[in-house]
């Protein structure tokens, strides 16, 4: 048997859609990440962004890391556990913890990273991970990675939830969970779980991604959004969404985040994030918290968008933020879907299994504080242009 053998049939699957037109994947973008973007030469509508404060070409964001590489270079040349570590990195976490409200934070290079290097050193053989079965795959890694073991609950199901806590009550639990869950937008049930973690003496860490800058008043997060931000044990966030770059962070107690410094294998054999994006993240995270407005307007762009889709006849799940899934349950129609809307001036993006169970094939949506009502009128019209001519609504 040859170890790339296996090699072959993904890429005569990917040769296949290329060649029937149904290949949207790693394209090409020839513009700034902004609510509308140039690809192919095209000029079209960014519904498939994570930026959802559109802080990536914010003038203050890209003059702080302009500034940073004058002062600091282009790199660190090193892991943060030995040369690596500039005084910015510091400066980046205690603003991080201030701002989640923890003791203690620490800068990961990035998200993936902070999840895989937290989550492997705090399970130990005794312990268990429990987690959503719609929590990210870097979770599902991190988790891989560790001595412990690994249970999951059917999504959102705290009766589930509780069974396996029962289970496995004799063990030490980490209860991990996405606070809001990247394929289809709902946010985690985080009042039950701290419940159910408490009756079961478990720790509790969020995933909050995507909910920094988007949820809670003042954009902490999913426990601000539920006024539970003393009862989360750990924040995990990334700065490739609202924070405008690239990274990750985790903020908790001053002595579980000392123990992932030294244990954390991801940070410590990783080289440290180059110092423009550290001042990026650090002056995006200033902006979140002077000027609100951006996410007040980013909810009036959700609440438009959720309401159009929802009268045009389309199935929008369970969402309830910014990420908007318009669920197909066909792979070829999803596909087709994307040929034509790009065809309307609209991008988005095709989830299909196994990023989705089989049977919950969807368009991934998902909206930004700058996208203005005459460009989200016109991602309306595109849909149900491109929804009529496929007899989806």
């Amino acid at each position: 048997m040859d170890v790339f053998e296996k090699c072959l049939k993904i890429y005569e699957t990917t040769q296949g859609l290329k060649a029937s037109g149904y290949y949207f994947f790693f394209r090409k973008l020839e513009s700034p990440q902004d609510s509308e973007v140039v690809v192919n030469g095209k000029r079209v509508i960014m519904i498939g962004s994570n930026n959802y404060l559109g802080l990536t070409i914010h003038p203050r964001v890209k003059e702080a890391a302009i500034k940073a590489i004058e002062k600091f270079g282009s790199g660190c040349a090193g892991s943060r556990f030995l040369n690596g570590t500039l005084e910015i990195h510091e400066e980046l976490e205690l603003k991080l913890a201030r701002f989640f409200r923890k003791e203690a934070a620490l800068v990961f290079a990035t998200g993936y990273q902070t999840n895989l290097g937290t989550i492997s050193a705090l399970l130990g053989r005794n312990d268990v991970a429990i987690i959503d079965k719609y929590d990210h795959a870097s979770i599902i890694d991190g988790c891989r990675l560790s001595f412990g073991k690994v249970k999951k609950y059917r999504h959102n199901d705290m009766r589930d939830l509780e069974r396996v806590l029962e289970a496995n009550k004799d063990k030490g639990q980490l209860i991990i969970v996405d606070g809001v869950f990247s394929m289809e937008g709902d946010i985690a049930d985080l009042p039950s779980i701290i419940k159910l973690a408490k009756a079961y003496r478990a720790r509790v860490m969020v995933d909050d991604a995507h909910a920094v800058g988007v949820l809670g008043r003042g954009g902490r997060g999913t426990a601000e959004h539920f006024g539970l931000e003393d009862q989360v044990d750990l924040i995990m966030g990334t700065y490739s969404k609202s924070l405008a770059a690239i990274g990750g962070f985790v903020a908790g107690s001053r002595i579980v985040i000392d123990f992932i410094k030294h244990i954390g294998r991801s940070m410590i054999f990783s080289a440290s994030l180059p110092p423009s994006l550290v001042a990026s993240v650090s002056t995006a995270l200033d902006i979140i918290e002077e000027q609100p407005q951006l996410r007040t307007q980013l909810w009036r762009n959700t609440h438009k968008m959720l309401e159009g889709y929802k009268e045009l006849g389309y199935d929008t799940g369970t969402s309830e933020t910014p990420i908007v899934p318009i669920i197909i349950k066909d792979s070829i129609k999803v596909y087709e879907m994307c040929r034509l809307l790009f065809e309307h001036g609209v991008f988005v993006n095709p989830v299909v299994s196994p990023a989705v169970p089989p049977g919950r094939e969807l368009l991934r949506t998902s909206y930004m504080a700058t996208h203005t009502e005459e460009q989200l009128d016109k991602v309306l019209s595109a849909f149900e242009k491109v929804g009529k001519q496929l007899g989806l609504i």
